[in-house]
């Protein structure tokens, strides 16, 4: 199971407002055990995009890096990986700047 170490977080200014909702960039540091497919000696970290509307916020997008490298990683995350990202940006929305 994923680790989330350490975080940043992001308000994404839309000051044209082409879109619906509020938009934060997550960058979260991963740890991952060394037996899982993801594990990297250089480490990793996610870059999510979260969507925070009206009605309730969803995770747009994500991407997985190698930390030292930054390196983009061609691999999808298991859905309750994805479902453990999504609950951490929604209850870390008021850290970020507005």
């Amino acid at each position: 199971m994923l680790t989330i170490t350490e975080y940043e977080v992001e308000h994404i200014n839309d000051p044209f407002r082409i879109l619906a909702g509020k938009r934060y960039e997550y960058k979260l540091d991963l740890e991952v055990p060394e037996d899982d497919e993801l594990y990297s000696e250089n480490g990793l970290y996610v870059r999510a995009i979260y969507n925070e509307l009206e009605e309730g916020g969803n995770l747009v997008k994500y991407d997985l890096y190698e930390k030292s490298t930054d390196r983009y990683l061609d691999f999808d995350l298991e859905e309750d990986e994805v479902r453990m990202i999504e609950a951490f940006c929604r209850e870390h929305l008021g850290d970020a700047e507005a």
